[in-house]
């Protein structure tokens, strides 16, 4: 009679192993798929960000800003973007002609510092005396007045409204040194140390080169 080098029990043990190693496998492999799955998943959502981003920079450029002379100029100008610009004002109260309207009354008004009425007033106390009588209030310093509005930095997309800035008009640690309002035809109402309230061309040889950017304020 031939004897068997193995337990009868055998054959089912070996039936049952490759059942069971086929399992594990397919549990490992569905594992390192999900796994794999999720890090793939990850991966094209960053690279959809990074070409959504690409894109949007050439469709919508950085600002260019003219007059920037030095590294200094271009530091500070920096300091100042990263402090905040384009804050929302609420002028519905108030219309380009309005305005134009309400300071071309101050006509002729001499400067001193520190002034917003018609016995004297500066560059942005004529901004402050003008809004404020549609009761909008702004600040009394041409830097954070120019937070307020859409930059505009082509001086030839600027119309009746929009409040003009402009840099190194005199010595101060201020970046934006003084501030007007456009009056359409490519001028511009504003405060000047020499002769008060009055109103200048934008092509001016001193303030063109000074010019750095306006702020759209209405619609």
């Amino acid at each position: 009679m031939q004897q068997t080098l193995f337990h009868p029990s055998y054959k089912t043990a070996l039936k049952i192993i490759p059942i069971f190693t086929l399992s594990y496998s397919r549990t490992v492999l569905m594992k390192s798929f999900a796994r794999y799955k999720t890090i793939v998943a990850l991966m094209l959502v960053l690279i959809t960000q990074l070409l959504v981003s690409h894109c949007t920079r050439k469709i919508y450029p950085e600002p260019s800003f003219s007059n920037i002379e030095s590294s200094a100029d271009k530091q500070r100008l920096q300091i100042f973007l990263d402090s905040g610009t384009e804050k929302g004002l609420d002028t519905r109260r108030a219309n380009p002609d309005g305005i134009v309207r309400a300071a071309r009354k101050y006509l002729g008004v001499p400067h001193c510092m520190g002034g917003k009425s018609m016995k004297c007033m500066d560059c942005s106390g004529l901004l402050v005396a003008v809004f404020a009588g549609y009761g909008i209030n702004l600040p009394h310093n041409s830097e954070e007045q120019a937070r307020y509005g859409k930059l505009i930095t082509d001086r030839k997309e600027l119309r009746k409204g929009d409040l003009v800035f402009f840099i190194r008009s005199y010595k101060t640690s201020h970046f934006i040194t003084h501030s007007g309002i456009c009056t359409g035809n490519n001028s511009f109402i504003h405060t000047s140390s020499s002769r008060g309230v009055t109103i200048t061309s934008l092509d001016d040889a001193w303030w063109k080169e000074r010019f750095i950017f306006g702020t759209r304020i209405f619609d």
